[in-house]
């Protein structure tokens, strides 16, 4: 089964986190928050398939190139 390692793309604070381990997700749906220089970023799934680690919590900062999920698909 492929893996996609979804990443933090900028510095800030996770608002919220919308998924756990053994989701089922669709591509598109939302799986965190984000909250960078004032503004909420929704960080979306980019591909459909079961949510196999949750890399972060809410309230943690977080940076470029840290993992939010990983995502295990066919």
């Amino acid at each position: 089964m492929a893996q996609e390692n979804v990443q933090v793309p900028i510095t800030g604070k996770i608002i919220s986190v919308d998924v756990k381990e053994g989701d089922i997700i669709a591509e598109g749906d939302i799986i965190c928050i984000l909250e960078s220089m004032k503004m909420e970023n929704p960080i979306l799934a980019p591909v459909a398939g079961t949510v196999a680690k949750v890399g972060i919590t809410a309230d943690q900062t977080v940076k470029p190139g840290d993992t939010i999920v990983v995502i295990e698909y066919e």
